[in-house]
């Protein structure tokens, strides 16, 4: 089932322009977007939590409008990036205080299973925790309304390792339970690793938005990693 869909996603900067960007995700399944720096990575992020206003285009979530349909939908969907810029000397516990009154669909037992899941202390600040912490601590609240779709800007930037596979095997499990996963990186073995889709932006365009399988089939050469076929791609198009 598509939860979400974005449709011809126009957004002109000086200089710049998100050109058309189309694509879907479906329920349990985790979409990887790559593209290098600049790309409209972070522009087509931002127009799918309605940050910045695009220009053409429709966005829509569970069968309905982004616009007009903002808070319903933002209720049933979880963002989270690789920082906390928000509350940064609250407690843990006095930040679930204040963000459950915002969920309807808050679980208590949901967020607790969570906790315990992280080894997250609820008596530390976010400025206390490393950056893995960090990242479990914004997902730990994503998680904890029951949101059906995930949005993640770079989830594993600033990870040791380690700290990336446990994450990496935490998205399978959350996509296991029907949770679609859409997450931004520029770690390419991340997306071979767990992705089951990939959605590839090049110069504000979307260059290919398939199934991993597809994407290998379709551009990468006998015996090349989905990285060096990434660059390959890369050089290619800043050829043309």
């Amino acid at each position: 089932m598509e939860i979400v869909t974005i449709d011809g996603l126009t957004k002109r900067y000086p200089g710049f322009t998100l050109d058309a960007a189309s694509f879907s995700l479906s329920a349990g399944r985790i979409a990887g977007f790559i593209g290098r720096n600049g790309a409209g990575k972070t522009t087509t992020i931002k127009s799918m939590l309605n940050l910045v206003h695009p220009d053409n285009g429709r966005i829509s979530y569970f069968g309905m409008p982004l616009i007009g349909n903002e808070a319903q939908i933002k209720k049933r969907i979880g963002y989270s990036t690789g920082t906390i810029s928000w509350y940064p000397r609250k407690k843990i516990r006095t930040i679930r205080d204040v963000t459950k009154r915002f969920y309807d669909s808050w679980d208590d037992a949901t967020y607790e299973r969570y906790l315990r899941l992280f080894a997250l202390d609820e008596d530390k600040t976010p400025l206390e925790l490393s950056e893995g912490m960090k990242v479990k601590c914004n997902l730990l609240f994503a998680l904890s309304h029951g949101a059906e779709a995930l949005i993640l800007d770079e989830p594993t930037s600033g990870l040791d390792p380690f700290s990336r596979d446990e994450l990496l095997e935490l998205f399978e499990q959350i996509r296991d339970s029907g949770v679609a996963i859409f997450f931004s990186t520029h770690i390419i073995s991340d997306i071979e690793k767990c992705a089951d889709d990939i959605i590839y932006i090049s110069k504000g365009r979307i260059a290919a938005a398939c199934p991993k399988e597809e994407f290998a089939d379709r551009y990468q050469e006998p015996g090349e990693t989905l990285e060096n076929a990434f660059l390959r791609l890369e050089r290619s198009a800043q050829d043309a």
